[in-house]
């Protein structure tokens, strides 16, 4: 079974491989540093935590899973995240990426569509310490207006389009990290930032295979490109 020493060596590989992809040689230290304060295994059902520090997704409770650590590094660096900041995260699974970025940032929001993994969430949160995480449960697609604009967004599942909600809640100058593809098909991570008059520009990183983002309406609109599904 491996460490956590191999789960950062093996991030830090994958970094390699990629960076004609990501555009950098290595994430920034203080992400990884994140990384390294967080027991994976603590976000794990009991009977997958020998799975905790390989580099691959792994199952959790509900039919949902916890993201491959290399792509929770990599989407926590995308983000460009200060100190200072208030994040959005959709898609709160078992926490563990909210606890990667409460040691990042000033507060950490989190959106849950599934009550019972977002009560096990705040609890596991709560337990391990995480006091800048606040996790709701709630549908993903419409954000949470409440607590906007913030300093960047991250999204944890895939949608066929961008909700509308997350760039109107998105502080200008800020970045949104979130795969787009259709569910178990190709899909797209993509960098959203937010330009000051206005513009909306996307930057794709490369292809990814996320769980789909529920709870949407077929309404939805493209924001870059005004098309619908």
């Amino acid at each position: 079974m491996k460490d956590l020493q191999h789960m950062l060596n093996d991030i830090e590989k994958e970094v390699r491989l990629t960076r004609h992809l990501i555009g950098k040689d290595a994430l920034d230290s203080r992400v990884m540093a994140a990384i390294k304060q967080v027991p994976r295994h603590e976000f794990l059902p009991d009977n997958y935590r020998f799975l905790a520090y390989d580099n691959g997704p792994a199952p959790i409770d509900c039919g949902q899973t916890i993201s491959q650590p290399y792509i929770v590094a990599l989407m926590t660096d995308l983000l460009h995240t200060r100190a200072t900041d208030t994040i959005l995260e959709i898609g709160t699974g078992s926490g563990y990426q909210a606890a990667v970025l409460s040691n990042l940032v000033k507060q950490v929001y989190s959106l849950e569509i599934i009550g019972e993994l977002a009560t096990q969430a705040r609890q596991r949160l709560k337990q391990l310490g995480y006091g800048n995480v606040t996790v709701r449960h709630g549908n993903g697609h419409f954000g949470w207006p409440e607590q906007a604009p913030f300093d960047g967004i991250i999204v944890t599942a895939a949608a066929p389009f961008i909700p509308p909600a997350l760039i109107e809640q998105l502080r200008t100058g800020a970045r949104l990290v979130i795969p787009v593809g259709l569910p178990y098909r190709y899909q797209e991570l993509l960098v959203i930032e937010k330009k000051a008059d206005g513009e909306i520009k996307a930057r794709t990183i490369f292809g990814v295979s996320f769980v789909p983002l529920t709870g949407g309406g077929a309404t939805e609109t493209n924001p870059i490109t005004g098309e619908q599904p």
